[in-house]
């Protein structure tokens, strides 16, 4: 799920950039210091959206930078459990698939792509289906399930996905249930 999260902290302003528009560095700072990080509570941090500085700032013995309080606005996706996801499959493996959930990539594992059994054909970097003959490739869109997050605060987290349930899979086949279901016996 996307969000737009406030925050208030304090950001050092190194006398390097004194002298430069306060703002201007006060933001240059905040996206270096959490864009593309995740964070437990968070999330994955896409975008710092808007900062007001306290332009009176303080000092720290020993210490040339100034620290200001500001409160800011962060873009953020926190991925749920149990949260039904549209995606694309960005990389295909022997063990299964990953699919691009917002800006960080889940694994969707070979055992949780339908009840039919799934093989991996290498030379076309293909995952097919032995009985229904569906085939799941790069570039192909999925809804999924989220069944696992695991997220730790740095640059690193772990979503498991699942596509073993009515109305997810690649598009494609959920059109083709929806066919099956309408037609007359």
């Amino acid at each position: 799920m996307f969000m737009v999260v406030e925050v208030q902290d304090v950001v050092g302003v190194s006398p390097k950039d004194f002298g430069k528009p306060l703002q201007e560095v006060v933001i240059n700072n905040l996206k270096s210091q959490y864009e593309g990080t995740i964070d437990e509570e968070l999330g994955y941090v896409i975008l710092v959206a808007e900062a007001h500085v306290d332009p009176v700032g303080y000092l720290l013995p020993r210490d040339g930078s100034t620290y200001h309080r500001c409160t800011f606005k962060l873009i953020t996706y926190l991925p749920k459990s149990q949260e039904v996801v549209l995606g694309e499959v960005v990389e295909i493996t022997e063990f299964g698939c990953f699919v691009r959930v917002g800006p960080l990539d889940g694994l969707l594992h070979i055992s949780q792509i339908t009840d039919d059994y799934i093989s991996y054909d290498e030379k076309h970097n293909m995952l097919m289906g032995k009985k229904t003959g569906r085939k799941l490739t790069v570039g192909d869109d999925v809804r999924a399930r989220i069944v696992v997050v695991s997220l730790s605060s740095g640059t690193s987290g772990k979503i498991g996905l699942t596509t073993r349930q009515p109305m997810l899979g690649k598009l494609e086949w959920i059109e083709e249930e929806k066919q099956k279901a309408v037609e007359p016996v």
